[in-house]
C-alpha cells in the first residue's frame, strides 16, 4: 500500500465542512488499492467535494509536502497509470544505475592503474570489506527490506487518517513524520556508536579478516578511513528507503554515482600525499555524499516531523505510529539474510590472505567486472518491489505473482545474455578496462581466468536478488531466506576451503558460485510454498532454455574473441555477436522469452511515447 493517496476517513458534522472546504481547491485523491472508484464517487458526493478522481487531492490537509508521489506514480497537477510510472522509473533508474556502474568500473581502473594487484591494493580490498558489508545491511538489502514496507504502512494509515483533521493536526498525528521521529535518531546514535567502535578496533577487524596478512599496518589505517561509512551509509539507506516508497526514485538511483565521483576525485587528489590512503579516504567522502545527494528530496517528500508531534498525537497513536521493526524478533531474519549473503567476501578475502600477493586484487577486480551484468539485470527488480508489496498488502496474490514471474524472467534473460559475454569474451574486457600503468598483462591473465569462474554464478546472483524481494514484501519477515543463505554460505566455506589448496584462486571463485547457485535453488522453490504461488517448474524450465541459448552464445564468443587480435575491436564485435547469438538459439529452442522480446520492445517503446 504504497504512496499517500488512499481511501479517505468518513468525516461528519464541522470536520466533514473543513475537509470539504481544502477538497474544493484541488482533486479528489483516487481510490484506494481495495476500494472501487464508486465507492470513492459516492463518499466525494456525500462530502460535498468534486467527483473528479485525479491523484493529489486533500494533500495539504494531510501535511503532505506538494508534489510527492502517489501510488501510481503521478504528482500533484497530473496522474499516469502504474504501468508507465514504472516505465519512466525504470528509465530513470536505469540510466542512473548504468551511470554510477560506469562511474564505479572508472573507479576500479583508477585503483589498477595507480596500485596495480599487489600489497597495497590488497590492503585498501580488506578495508573496503566494510563498506561493502555496511553496503549491503544499511542500502541494499536490510534496510530497503525492512523500511519500504514500514513507510508503506505509514502512508496508507496517513490516507485513512487525514480526513477531519486540520492542517497543524494532520501534520502533528502524520504517521509518516511519527515513524521519522521513531527511528532517524535512535538509527543515527546506534551507527554513529558502531563506527567509532570500529575506528577503535581497526586492529582487531583486519586481524579477523585477513589474518595471513604479512604487513597488516597499512590495512589498518585504511579500515580506520572507510569504518566512517557505517553512519553515513545508514543514512543514505535509510532516504532512499523512505524515498522509494514515497515512489521517488531518482535521487536514491544517483548514491551510486556520487559515491564514485567522491572516491575517484579523492583518489586523484590525495594519492601522490597519501598513497593508497587516499582510496580509503575517498570512500569516506563518497559516502557522506550518498547521504548529502538525497536529503533536499527527503525533506520535501519525507520531513523530519514537526516539533511537537508526540505532544500533538494521542499517545494511543504514537504506540501504533511506532514502527515494531525494532523488535529483534522482526528485523532480524532480514538482517542475519544480508549479513550471510554479504559473507561471502569475506569468506573470499579471509581464504586468498595467505595466498600469493595480488591474489585479493585479482578475485576484486574479476567479482566487479563479472558481476556487472547481474547489477543491470536486478534494476526492474528494484522498482517493482514497491509494486509487490502493494499487491501484498492488498491481498492481491495473483498480480504479485505475476509480477514476481515477469521479474524473473526479465532479470534471467538479462543475466544469461550478460554471463555469456562476460565468459566468452573475459581477457579481451580486462586487457581493455585494466592493462595500464601498474596492472600488468600478467595480471589480466588471471583477472580474466577468475572471471570466467565467477561467470558461473551470476545466474544464483541474480536469483538470489530477485527472489529475497518476495518474501521480504509480507508484514513480517520470514526466516527462510536467511535459512537459505546460511545454507548457501556453508557450501561457499566448505568448498572454498577444500579447493583453495588445489586450485587456488580459481576454487575460491567456483565455491562462491557453487554456494549462492545453492541459495537460488533453495529459494525458487521455496517462494511458491510459503509466499507467492509461482509456477516453479515452469519459472525453472524458462530459466533452462535461457541458460542453454546462454551456453551456444557464451562458447561462440570464447572461440570467436582471440581470432581478432586487437581488444577493443574484438570485445566490440563480441557486444554484436554474443546477443545475436543468444537470440539466435533461443529462438530455435522457443525459449518463451526470447521470443516474446520484440513484442516486450515494442509495447515499453509505446508506453515512453505515451509519457513524453
Amino acid at each position: 500500500m504504497f504512496g499517500s493517496a488512499g481511501y479517505p476517513g468518513r468525516a461528519s458534522g464541522k470536520h466533514s465542512v473543513r475537509v470539504a472546504a481544502r477538497a474544493d481547491s484541488g482533486p479528489a485523491a483516487e481510490p484506494g488499492p481495495q476500494e472501487p472508484a464508486g465507492g470513492r464517487l459516492r463518499q466525494a458526493r456525500r462530502a460535498g467535494r468534486p467527483s473528479a478522481a485525479t491523484p493529489g487531492g486533500s494533500r495539504a490537509a494531510a501535511g503532505e509536502p506538494a508534489g510527492s508521489a502517489t501510488p501510481g506514480g503521478s504528482r500533484a497537477g497530473g496522474s499516469q497509470p502504474l504501468g508507465r510510472f514504472l516505465a519512466k522509473a525504470a528509465a530513470v533508474t536505469a540510466g542512473l544505475t548504468a551511470a554510477g556502474a560506469l562511474f564505479g568500473l572508472v573507479r576500479d581502473q583508477t585503483i589498477a592503474h595507480l596500485f596495480g594487484a599487489g600489497h597495497d591494493s590488497d590492503a585498501f580490498l580488506i578495508a573496503w570489506t566494510v563498506p561493502e558489508m555496511a553496503s549491503t545491511l544499511l542500502i541494499e538489502d536490510a534496510m530497503a527490506l525492512l523500511m519500504v514496507p514500514a513507510f508503506s504502512q505509514a502512508l496508507a494509515r496517513r490516507a485513512a487518517a487525514r480526513a477531519g483533521l486540520t492542517r497543524r493536526e494532520a501534520r502533528a498525528q502524520d504517521p509518516v513524520r511519527l515513524l521519522v521521529g521513531a527511528t532517524l535518531p535512535r538509527l543515527v546514535v546506534l551507527l554513529a556508536a558502531v563506527a567509532s567502535v570500529l575506528v577503535l578496533a581497526a586492529p582487531a577487524v583486519v586481524a579477523v579478516l585477513a589474518p595471513g596478512l604479512p604487513d597488516p599496518a597499512l590495512a589498518v589505517e585504511c579500515t580506520r578511513l572507510t569504518a566512517l561509512t557505517v553512519l553515513s551509509f545508514g543514512i543514505a539507506g535509510y532516504f532512499s528507503a523512505a524515498l522509494r516508497a514515497h515512489r521517488s526514485f531518482l535521487p536514491p538511483a544517483a548514491i551510486y554515482v556520487s559515491y564514485n565521483v567522491g572516491i575517484i576525485g579523492t583518489m586523484v587528489a590525495l594519492h601522490a600525499l597519501w598513497g593508497v590512503r587516499a582510496a580509503a579516504a575517498g570512500v569516506a567522502v563518497g559516502g557522506l555524499l550518498m547521504a548529502l545527494v538525497q536529503l533536499p528530496a527527503f525533506v520535501r517528500n519525507v520531513g523530519f516531523g514537526p516539533p511537537r508531534a508526540k505532544k500533538a498525537a494521542p499517545r494511543s497513536q504514537r504506540d501504533r505510529d511506532r514502527p515494531t521493526l525494532i523488535a529483534f524478533g522482526v528485523i532480524a531474519p532480514v538482517i542475519f539474510f544480508a549479513v550471510f549473503r554479504q559473507s561471502q567476501v569475506l569468506v573470499e578475502r579471509f581464504l586468498a590472505a595467505s595466498l600469493p600477493s595480488g591474489a585479493i586484487s585479482h578475485l576484486n577486480y574479476a567479482q566487479k567486472v563479472a558481476q556487472m551484468p547481474m547489477v543491470l539485470s536486478l534494476m526492474i527488480c528494484t522498482v517493482t518491489f514497491p509494486v509487490v508489496a502493494q499487491a501484498m498488502a492488498g491481498g492481491e496474490r495473483e498480480k504479485a505473482r505475476r509480477r514476481v514471474e515477469q521479474d524473473l524472467a526479465l532479470a534471467s534473460l538479462a543475466v544469461l545474455m550478460g554471463t555469456a559475454l562476460v565468459i566468452g569474451y573475459a581477457p579481451q574486457i580486462i586487457q581493455v578496462l585494466f592493462e595500464r600503468g601498474a596492472f600488468t598483462h600478467a595480471d589480466t591473465l588471471a583477472t580474466a581466468s577468475v572471471m570466467r569462474v565467477y561467470g558461473l554464478g551470476l545466474l544464483g546472483h541474480c536469483l538470489v536478488g530477485a527472489l529475497s524481494r518476495p518474501f521480504f514484501s509480507t508484514a513480517r519477515p520470514t526466516w527462510f531466506p536467511a535459512l537459505a543463505m546460511g545454507a548457501g554460505l556453508l557450501v561457499n566455506v566448505v568448498a572454498g576451503a577444500f579447493a583453495v589448496g588445489w586450485w587456488g584462486i580459481y576454487g575460491i571463485a567456483a565455491a562462491n558460485a557453487a554456494g549462492i547457485s545453492t541459495t537460488a535453488v533453495l529459494l525458487l522453490t521455496g517462494l511458491g510454498s510459503r509466499i507467492i504461488a509461482i509456477q516453479v517448474r515452469r519459472v525453472a524450465v524458462s530459466i533452462g532454455r535461457l541458460a542453454v541459448a546462454a551456453v551456444a552464445a557464451g562458447a561462440t564468443g570464447w572461440i570467436a574473441g582471440p581470432m581478432i587480435p586487437d581488444p577493443m575491436v574484438s570485445a566490440a564485435l563480441g557486444c554484436l555477436l554474443v546477443p545475436a547469438m543468444f537470440g539466435a538459439t533461443g529462438m530455435a529452442i522457443r525459449a518463451l522469452e526470447v521470443t516474446a522480446l520484440p513484442g516486450q520492445i515494442s509495447q515499453l517503446t509505446q508506453r515512453f511515447r505515451n509519457v513524453r
